[in-house]
């Protein structure tokens, strides 16, 4: 056996490199580790030093950015670690829209819901996004042959016959989404009640539920497509709040006018209980000025909405849906999972 059939033995190529740093083992010296009993001797002497004189990053002071960003990194993490997290009276029902693509929709929804079913809630994504993103991030099954969110609109399947268990966090179920949706938005228009399928369906599922004396759901995000067609106007009429995402960018604002008068009138006509509840940050830059200032222009005029988190420019965040997962899972004590573990929490406690 050659060493390359040998490395691809012992190493597992879905195994990513963040998956081992979220665990606190260096990718690099577990590979040099199981070919070099030297070197692992080494190692584990290494860590044992380290142990002894504790935690590095408490050595650190001031005296470099770096330093700086490691250490407010650190006193983050402390404060989220074993956190726990306070069930809602009744079942919130988020909405996670916004008309403009690109804004971390889809992101934002799997990471959140990812946070709290982490934290022991019981969370269910529903992805009515033709392009069936959350599902691959939550490792859902979505191709053609799979009953999915489109069954439950268009052909009263029941919503308990098409969610299923995220593989990678217990509490986490998701009603996929397939390429089926993507004509939904025509066959939608000659139905009765069309605006109310998916709250109806809703409804059916938490009687089916408690019926079966299963736990409520403590929260339901659904993953809107980025426009204002009858898909998002379902989610609107089937949630109670609205979850805006944000780039903090000039863009993201031009769009932000419209997508408010489109609630105002779901408001008004259909659903009088939606409310926009919360704002989120995403993709901030802090080395650039318009980040600053388009994340002041938002905090002045939904100072109530918007939350104290802010979510940065992250390659973890980028990468995780490559390997069917969320960056919870994919790399726990990265940045962006914290932003995000912070977002969930001020979520739950609002």
């Amino acid at each position: 056996m050659t060493s390359s059939e040998t490395s691809t033995q012992r190493i597992p190529p879905f195994v990513s490199l963040g998956s081992a740093r979220a665990f606190g083992v260096s990718p690099v010296a577990t590979t040099a580790n199981q070919f070099n009993p030297v070197a692992g001797t080494v190692a584990a002497k290494v860590s044992r030093e380290t142990a002894a004189r504790g935690n590095v990053l408490d050595t650190l002071d001031d005296s470099s950015p770096i330093a700086r960003e490691l250490a407010h990194e650190n006193r983050r993490r402390e404060r989220l670690l074993g956190r726990d997290l306070p069930k809602p009276e009744k079942t919130r029902i988020f909405t996670v829209s916004n008309q403009k693509g690109g804004v971390g929709k889809t992101t934002t929804t799997v990471n959140i819901a990812a946070a709290l079913a982490a934290a022991g809630l019981n969370v269910l994504v529903i992805d009515i996004d033709p392009q069936g993103n959350a599902s691959t991030a939550l490792g859902i099954e979505h191709h053609a042959d799979v009953d999915s969110i489109y069954d439950v609109l268009i052909n009263d399947v029941a919503l308990e016959d098409v969610v299923a268990p995220c593989p990678d966090i217990s509490n986490l179920i998701c009603a996929p989404a397939t390429i089926h949706l993507a004509g939904a938005e025509i066959e939608l228009v000659s139905l009765v009640a069309r605006e109310q399928r998916l709250r109806r369906a809703i409804d059916v599922y938490a009687k089916a539920r408690q019926k079966k004396g299963e736990q409520r759901l403590d929260y339901i995000f659904i993953d809107c497509p980025p426009s204002l067609g009858l898909l998002t106007v379902n989610a609107f009429c089937a949630a109670g709040e609205v979850l805006i995402p944000i780039q903090c960018e000039y863009y993201a604002l031009e769009g932000l006018s419209q997508l408010l008068k489109n609630i105002e009138m779901i408001q008004k006509h259909l659903n009088a209980d939606l409310e926009v509840s919360t704002i989120l940050l995403t993709m901030y830059d802090g080395r650039t000025n318009l980040a600053a200032q388009v994340a002041a222009e938002v905090r002045q005029h939904f100072p109530d909405q918007v939350l104290d988190a802010v979510v940065p420019r992250s390659v973890r965040i980028s990468e995780a849906p490559s390997y069917q997962q969320t960056v919870m899972t994919y790399d726990p004590s990265s940045s962006g999972a914290l932003s995000y573990l912070e977002a969930a929490a001020e979520i739950a406690e609002r």
